[in-house]
């Protein structure tokens, strides 16, 4: 047997999941390893940007990390909101109630500056249990003595051997996929986020939003401004920027074609927002990733060996309709499998951990956040053809008008029902049609004139930062049929633009045209999307190349 260097603990990652794993070995006094990624902490990260501490949860950020809320978040988010939409009328819905259940504090942040400033104090309590943390550093698979995970390997490192190793690595986790616990096969498992950080002074932000300098509130969209495709939007307040996207069933987006850069500026050009944008609008950053829908693919059984998954590597996060979140969760994995091992370890049983960490979940009511019984108990008949038929009929009916009318209240509390959302189905039905329905029904129109125009895409992705690598992903099938929705799936594609990744082209072949497909990940933000919708191999680039986030 090769010897290589060892350490007690290996944390893949330093997100939100990897820092909470991190902070509970070190404090259970277990040497750790960081390995990151990105060049910094937070570079290679993008999310849609609310943090949530559950009274529940038994791991929050803010009680791993002392001054977290004052030190790395935006501001604190008091007032939640989802507007149906349709055309120019819209219904606003107070969901006051199913934000503040179970919830201790709510934070908008960026998850450059979070990151870095977690990366900062995890490496200081790693250092003192004989561990640190390193960064620009790709773990690209699983080590394996006798059969049996033993360790990480590296693009720039040697192997490293562990006793636990804590996988934290994100949604497109490449140990998570080595170890066969997670795969790109079903669209209808992921949701594709897009999202643009705007420039907003904080007094017009406290103005225009009506808040104080330590508050913020977070909006919702729903309904017909995105071509009928299943999903929304939001908007959330930050100290001195806004973070506003979309969130979409990739399934969905696939079917449709349509093109996420587009659907994105649906929103930005909305007349409901021209009362906060008031005709300024400065992009700091686009950037995108892929979401897991944990109803679907958030593991029971997280672990395999030696390899445990938190966060986005596990499939832990949740998305049910207006809930949303999915940092917190990371943070109580992260912290429960450090637990685990923790515990494993005083029992001189270390190979226990994983099921542990399993039980942990579940007795922690963990699992049934993630994957409701409800949900999985009504799918069958909920997601129906034939029951989504007939609810769009009704709905659009005289007698689903008239329902809709003398329903109004209960509909708002129905959206903010704990017990009503963990069963909704994924629909255009529910996504798409009784949003659109409610806003024509009791909307009221919108007359500001938006007139804010969004940067073009090729201005989108040359405002980026990137640092090139050898390609990545290879597209291994270049026919249309097989890889072409990725042209218009990719969030810096689009049919007809002469950059982006990927490009439609006709060839002529023995006298006959084809539609073929090609690739330049030179401005790839490495959302995973084209792993999904097409035929390609596709890994991560090597440590501190690829593209580099400053807002994330």
């Amino acid at each position: 047997m090769t010897e290589h260097e060892h350490y007690e603990a290996v944390v893949v990652g330093a997100g939100p999941g990897g820092a909470a794993a991190a902070a509970t070995l070190a404090q259970h006094g277990v040497e750790t390893l960081v390995l990151e990624r990105g060049a910094d902490a937070g570079s290679k990260n993008v999310s849609g940007g609310l943090i949530y501490a559950e009274e529940s949860a038994p791991y929050t950020i803010d009680q791993l990390f002392p001054g977290f809320r004052e030190g790395a978040a935006e501001r604190p988010v008091d007032e939640y909101y989802i507007h149906n939409i349709a055309g120019e009328k819209v219904e606003t819905f107070d969901l006051h109630d199913i934000h503040h259940h179970d919830t201790e504090w709510c934070d908008a942040v960026l998850r450059r500056k979070m990151d870095s400033w977690l990366a900062e104090r995890v490496h200081e309590m790693t250092r003192e249990t004989g561990g640190g943390l390193l960064t620009g550093v790709r773990a690209n698979g699983l080590l394996r003595e006798g059969g049996k995970i033993v360790g990480v390997t590296f693009d720039e490192l040697d192997p490293i051997t562990a006793d636990v190793i804590i996988a934290a690595d994100g949604v497109n986790s490449e140990l998570a996929r080595d170890a066969g616990l997670m795969d790109w096969e079903e669209p209808e498992d992921w949701f594709q986020g897009v999202k643009a950080v705007v420039d907003m002074p904080p007094e017009a932000i406290n103005e225009r939003f009506d808040v104080a300098d330590d508050e913020g509130v977070a909006h919702l969209f729903s309904g017909d401004l995105f071509e009928g495709v299943r999903g929304g939007g939001f908007l959330y307040t930050n100290e001195d920027s806004l973070s506003i996207g979309t969130v979409f069933h990739l399934d969905s987006l696939s079917v449709e074609r349509a093109e996420p850069h587009e659907l994105l500026d649906s929103l930005l050009t909305h007349p409901l927002l021209a009362q906060w944008f008031q005709g300024e609008y400065h992009e700091r950053e686009y950037a995108a990733k892929l979401v897991p829908d944990s109803k679907k693919v958030a593991h029971p059984s997280p672990h395999r060996g030696r390899l445990l998954l938190v966060g986005d590597a596990a499939g832990q996060m949740q998305a049910q309709g207006p809930i949303i979140k999915g940092m917190n969760h990371a943070v109580t994995a992260g912290g429960l499998a450090a637990e685990a091992f923790a515990e494993a370890k005083s029992r001189g049983n270390e190979e226990a951990a994983g099921t542990l960490y399993q039980q942990k979940l579940e007795s922690e009511g963990v699992m049934d956040q993630l994957r409701p019984t409800r949900y999985r108990a009504t799918r069958f008949l909920s997601e129906s053809d034939a029951v989504n038929s007939i609810g769009s009929s009704l709905l659009d009916s005289a007698v689903g008008t008239a329902g809709i009318k003398l329903f109004d209240g209960l509909l708002e509390k129905s959206f903010n029902s704990p017990f009503v959302l963990g069963m909704i189905p994924d629909t255009k039905l529910s996504y798409v049609t009784v949003p659109t329905r409610i806003a024509e029904v009791l909307g009221d129109p919108v007359y500001d004139e938006n007139d804010v125009e969004p940067p073009a895409l090729d201005d989108r992705i040359g405002d980026l930062t990137y640092d090139v690598d050898d390609p990545h992903i290879e597209v291994l099938d270049n026919s249309f049929e097989a890889s072409g929705t990725a042209v218009t799936a990719c969030p810096v594609s689009a049919k007809d633009f002469g950059g982006g990744c990927y490009r439609e082209e006709t060839v002529e072949t023995n006298g006959h045209e084809e539609k073929k497909v090609s690739l330049d990940t030179q401005p790839c933000v490495e959302c995973g999307t084209c792993a999904v919708v097409a035929d390609t191999h596709w890994e991560h680039p090597s440590g501190g190349k690829g593209v580099e986030f400053k807002q994330g």
